[in-house]
């Protein structure tokens, strides 16, 4: 089977041309969320290892 380069690429692109792009409101919004979500996370895993330090510290006995 052999490989031309020139079809991979006509292929390529012809393939990209069926994806839907994401409109620039669309990727503005989905960027916000993600930064959302990652702040929401570090709060939780935060509180979350707050929680276990003092149980630990408890537990053991440690000052």
């Amino acid at each position: 089977m052999a490989f031309s380069p020139f079809k991979f690429l006509q292929e390529v692109r012809s393939e990209t041309n069926k994806v839907t792009w994401p409109t620039r409101r669309e990727t503005t919004i989905t960027t916000i969320m993600v930064f959302v979500m990652v702040a929401l996370a570090s709060i939780f895993f935060f509180a979350a290892d707050q929680v276990i330090r003092y149980l630990i510290t408890l537990v053991l006995g440690i000052h």
